[in-house]
């Protein structure tokens, strides 16, 4: 399926919002709305499960259904392979420098409670935000990855169980209603970002889920009005949050809505979210996403000691190291052992191939 370049770009945008949100307060100078806008950058992880759900059902969905009518039983672990490969190697490096700074802090007599030694294997296997721990350790950003895991282990079952395709328009709305209606009486708390490693996963699944109901509206209502109602869907939807409707029903259904136009509206002439330079944000979101919290933590101990303000120009120096990081941990690590990794089995095959008599 070709590439939903908008899809990609938009991405970028919502892992900056993250570094944001977490530098917001050692800002000097900020703005208050400026500061206000920045601390919702929280909710950018909930465009990011929908987007997952959205992407993982268009490329995924029809290979493990038709692997599992052949009886092959190939698609499955074909697909589980690819995933870990996406998204491991990377949280490993990530994971990797938090560890080298928790050493060095306790070489140098300081401590930080970030660094949970005890927890440390959970977040090796991504497992941290199953359940298992009552708050947030190592590198923070890294809970939605042991989240999207869960969802990822979880989806050859929803394939098996429902073809959205078969189902009619309304009822696939009504079930994306539903499921976020669900969400937000789970929850019962103020905000989406309330208690993650109580919530997380499930914010996760239901959001997923949703996405892959977004994907299937997209494949039958591409190149009709759609755009249109989806443009009047979001005015509602912001003018409720604005008056004050929960973050937790309002926001999932706003972010919904706002996929299914980006992805309606992609390929248009003069896509702001298609451009060269905001497409490339996106292709490196995932190691903007993993690097910035750890890099963040590192350059306070470094350049800015116990200062509460930090000048505008080590933001910016902060932020340069945020992008360059970026650009090199996806060409030197993430894409290679993502390549590394989908070879290994047919490398294997061959192996035990050329041993045998």
């Amino acid at each position: 399926m070709h590439e939903l370049r908008a899809l990609t770009g938009v991405r970028g945008i919502a892992a900056w919002f993250v570094v944001f949100y977490h530098i917001r307060l050692s800002i000097a100078g900020l703005p208050i709305g400026l500061r206000d806008v920045f601390a919702k950058g929280y909710l950018a992880v909930d465009f990011f499960f929908l987007l997952s759900g959205f992407v993982i059902w268009l490329t995924w969905s029809g290979r493990i259904r038709t692997g599992g009518m052949n009886g092959d039983g190939t698609s499955i672990p074909r697909f589980l392979h690819k995933r870990i490969a996406r998204i491991w190697p990377l949280h490993l490096v990530t994971l990797g420098g938090a560890v080298a700074l928790a050493l060095v802090l306790r070489a140098t007599g300081r401590n930080d409670p970030q660094f949970v030694f005890p927890e440390l294997p959970l977040h090796i296997l991504l497992l941290q935000n199953w359940g298992f721990t009552r708050h947030l350790a190592w590198n923070d950003p890294a809970w939605s990855i042991s989240a999207e895991l869960g969802a990822y282990l979880l989806f050859p079952a929803l394939v098996i169980a429902v073809d959205w395709r078969r189902l009619p328009s309304l009822a696939l709305l009504a079930i994306a209603v539903a499921l976020l209606i669900g969400l937000h009486l789970a929850m019962g708390a103020p905000t989406l970002g309330t208690d993650i490693p109580r919530y997380g996963l499930l914010r996760c699944l239901i959001e997923f889920t949703t996405g892959s109901i977004v994907c299937a509206l997209w494949l039958r209502w591409r190149g009709t009005r759609a755009p249109l109602y989806g443009a009047v869907a979001i005015l509602v939807l912001v003018s409720l949050w604005r008056i004050g409707a929960p973050e937790t029903l309002v926001v999932p259904a706003l972010f919904a809505v706002a996929l299914l136009l980006l992805a309606l509206t992609a390929g248009r002439d003069h896509n702001p979210f298609e451009t060269g330079l905001v497409h490339y944000f996106g292709e490196i979101s995932y190691a903007t996403y993993l690097s910035h919290f750890i890099l963040w933590k590192a350059f306070k101990l470094a350049f800015v000691n116990d200062a509460t303000a930090v000048s505008l120009a080590k933001i910016a120096l902060y932020l340069a190291m945020v992008l360059l990081a970026s650009i090199a941990l996806y060409h030197l690590i993430e894409r290679p052992a993502q390549r590394w990794l989908n070879r290994l089995p047919s490398r294997l095959r061959e192996g035990l191939g050329e041993g045998r008599p």
